[in-house]
């Protein structure tokens, strides 16, 4: 049991171990400059996916910081709508290969949003499509047949969650602002009683 935990670790720590930090930094960047102009940070996925783009703007939900989720498949269906000319679009897909990703990627490019590419895979048909793309290295994804979404989602909640906390930070949200937007529950006892 130990050597299943060990082995999702490791493979985890490889992928981060290749980030390129230039690139993060760049799409650090786009981000900060979409929220100051007023815009927001839409993120849009498939399958597994979804409850990770959720968690992501969730957090960043209790940041303050604007985002929404674009279902990869409603977005065909009026949902594009949501997708401002001041905005960036973070589309997560693995493969970068998947029929409705590709399909996606190509009718975001009629918008004026910026757009960045989250994926395993440089060679696919989405990062034909967009220019911009943060790519990480996978090793293994932690199953019998290496193919179910195990630590692949693993890897993306915690490079969202990374964006959304270094974002925070270049944006000055403070205690404060957490604070207002979380008084419910452990945390928000904890904020108030320790005068946090």
């Amino acid at each position: 049991m130990k050597k299943y935990f060990a082995n999702i670790i490791e493979n985890i720590d490889r992928s981060f171990a290749g980030l390129d930090e230039k690139h993060f930094t760049k799409l650090l960047s786009d981000c900060e400059s979409v929220i100051r102009g007023g815009g927001k940070i839409v993120a849009s996925g498939l399958g597994k996916n979804v409850p990770i783009c959720e968690k992501f703007v969730g957090m960043m939900n209790s940041l303050g910081l604007e985002s929404a989720f674009l279902h990869t498949n409603t977005a065909m269906h009026g949902d594009l709508g949501l997708i401002k000319d001041n905005d960036i679009v973070l589309v997560l897909s693995k493969s970068g290969n998947t029929a409705e990703s590709v399909l996606f990627a190509e009718y975001i490019k009629e918008h004026k949003a910026k757009k960045w590419l989250l994926s395993f895979n440089g060679g696919g048909a989405i990062a034909e499509i967009i220019d911009n793309k943060l790519l990480l290295s996978l090793a293994h994804e932690g199953d019998a047949w290496d193919i179910v979404p195990n630590n692949s989602s693993s890897c993306y909640l915690i490079l969202l969650q990374g964006l959304a906390l270094y974002l925070a930070e270049r944006v000055g949200v403070g205690l404060d602002d957490f604070r207002k937007n979380h008084p419910g529950g452990a945390i928000g006892k904890r904020l108030r009683g320790r005068g946090l």
